[in-house]
């Protein structure tokens, strides 16, 4: 199963690189799991939000393989535990299907990308910074794989 995160933000600072490469190389290898970084759109003080929104959208949708299911990292979304998480991941390795993770901008996704979604995952009532997301969802990725595995990790 291939998991692909699209997400809005290049040029990560080097602890955002780390921390994200530490966990993917820890994936298990029935789960390839690859970052696609999409350029921010240009914002300023006086700057369209909504056009930059849309001009990310379109991106996102660009980058979007044929037949992907998508999962939009949502701060309206349903919170799903880890354990619940691992359920998904166990389910989508079943399906046979290939998934993308679409983590938006400072201003979120665009709707058109809401609306493409099959499911909206919230990781926390909180708003979070872009570069920490990453990490966040490939750690939880991998601590969903090592509850499948049985693996101590999670413990």
């Amino acid at each position: 199963m291939r998991i692909r995160i699209i997400a809005v933000g290049t040029k990560m600072p080097d602890w955002v690189e780390a921390g994200y490469a530490e966990y993917a190389k820890r994936m298990p290898r029935d789960v390839s799991v690859e970052m696609v970084e999409l350029p921010l759109a240009q914002r300023s003080k006086n700057s369209d939000i909504a056009k930059a929104m849309e001009k990310e959208g379109e991106a996102m949708l660009a980058s979007i393989g044929k037949g992907e299911q998508v999962i939009a990292l949502d701060v309206k979304g349903k919170p799903w535990s880890t354990e619940q998480l691992a359920e998904h991941v166990a389910s989508w390795k079943m399906s046979g299907s290939n998934y993308c993770l679409l983590i938006g901008g400072p201003d979120g996704l665009a709707p058109e990308c809401l609306a493409l979604a099959s499911a909206k995952w919230s990781l926390s009532p909180l708003t979070l910074p872009h570069p920490l997301v990453r990490i966040v969802v490939i750690e939880q990725l991998y601590r969903a794989c090592t509850i499948l595995q049985n693996h101590p990790y999670h413990k």
